[in-house]
């Protein structure tokens, strides 16, 4: 075992906010050449503090008193260094504050408040976001295993260090078989929950503050895949011999015409159609952050809707759609887009990104009626469509000096 260095035990003081002639009592710690320190929360007369000793000067009864005390404490301090250099396992001087504080015997460690976390939100978040909290948690896990080698961790040892370490794990992380590897935004999506995490352990006081605080998240811009024009005609009026893949496609094609997620589609009811002056609207509630949407059906969408009125599984389930699970949704789609010969990741989600860029932005419909009709709380998040508007603009301007370029010529 590699030997440890001299301990090092010093108090030290700050002002207090409140009194300047009171001081704030904190312990400093020192193994291996780390430092750390917390408060005693214990605050002394200013006139009685020796800074150049580290103790109370004078021999009145309250620096003799106040002298005992940090002698007990200098004392039970050394008693757990000991204790832990007999365990013969390696420590640093968070261990050594963790173990001085009791912190290993606390109502809650990091592992405890996500379970707790997870348990109190279980009735608020939506079942996804759960899953993915669930993920989260397994990867701080095995980062706390296999890059601290401890099977948990208290708050009082996590700072931005840390933080950073687990940013670290997650970008050299070599994913199973069955994992996709993580990408800069999914690691920072890790990240956001373990904030999340930490602002609740500073509201249950477990931390003074949160060590994200100091943390920048930079999330990369990535192009949305969606379909062209001659893409989606290709895909609408390509023939299947199996008719589930005529399905997927089907409800693939309706996503294209309405913006809704699969989520969405996967519970949309019957009575959520219904008609108002004369119009068809779909009127519903977007999952992923309850926003009320109202959809107006356009004419593709209609098509499909009574395509589908009567089968079996719609009926049953009092749905516009039969659906599938959207795992065999995606799975299915990678198949449709090899034999509709369309080069690009399909997914179930591209739909949507169809519906916001070929079939609204691209034909004129405002950025703030699309933004509205995919049920986004924020037009920034419908500014990621932008380039379609550019690409719109500059057919529109194309236009434009053709009839500014005719009219010059009959002047």
């Amino acid at each position: 075992m590699k030997s440890q260095k001299t301990l090092g035990i010093q108090f030290v003081t700050r002002p207090t906010k409140s009194n300047s002639s009171l001081l704030q009592l904190f312990l400093r710690l020192t193994v291996n050449g780390r430092r750390v320190e917390f408060s005693l929360k214990r605050p002394i007369p200013k006139k009685l503090w020796n800074p150049v000793k580290g103790s109370a000067k004078g021999s009145s009864e309250e620096s003799s008193q106040l002298n005992e005390s940090l002698d007990r404490i200098r004392a039970f301090v050394s008693s757990k260094y000991h204790e832990l250099l007999v365990k013969g396992i390696p420590f640093t001087a968070e261990d050594l504050k963790a173990t001085v504080l009791g912190i290993e015997e606390e109502a809650y460690s990091l592992r405890e408040l996500i379970e707790y976390h997870q348990e109190v939100m279980s009735d608020t978040l939506k079942p996804g976001t759960l899953k993915n909290y669930e993920t989260s948690k397994k990867y701080l896990l095995t980062y706390l295993e296999k890059s601290l080698k401890k099977k948990d961790i208290s708050f009082q040892m996590i700072d931005y260090k840390f933080i950073m370490g687990f940013e670290s794990f997650l970008r050299r992380h070599k994913p199973t078989d069955h994992q996709r590897p993580l990408q800069h935004n999914g690691i920072l999506k890790h990240m956001e929950r373990f904030k999340k995490i930490l602002n609740l352990a500073v509201k249950m006081d477990l931390l003074e503050k949160n060590p994200f605080d100091k943390y920048q998240f930079k999330y990369k811009r990535f192009d949305r895949d969606y379909l062209e024009d001659e893409e989606l005609e290709r895909l609408e009026e390509k023939v299947f011999s199996n008719q589930r893949l005529n399905l997927v496609r089907d409800l693939f094609v309706f996503s294209c015409y309405t913006g809704l997620a699969y989520i969405d589609v996967s519970t949309l009811s019957r009575q959520s159609l219904v008609k108002s002056q004369g119009e068809y609207w779909i009127n519903t509630e977007r999952t992923k952050t309850n926003t009320p949407i109202k959809i107006p059906v356009l004419p593709k969408a209609m098509e499909l809707i009574n395509k589908y009125k009567d089968h079996p599984r719609a009926v049953s389930n009092d749905l516009l759609l039969p659906v599938l699970s959207n795992q065999k949704l995606n799975s299915y789609l990678k198949e449709i887009a090899d034999l509709c010969e369309i080069d690009k990741n399909l997914s179930f989600h591209v739909a949507r990104h169809t519906f916001a860029t070929t079939v609204t932005l691209k034909n004129g419909v405002p950025m703030e009626t699309v933004s509205k009709l995919l049920g986004h709380n924020k037009i920034s998040t419908t500014q990621i469509y932008a380039r379609v508007v550019e690409v719109k603009v500059k057919e529109d301007m194309g236009k434009l000096k053709e009839r500014l370029s005719m009219k010059g010529k009959k002047m």
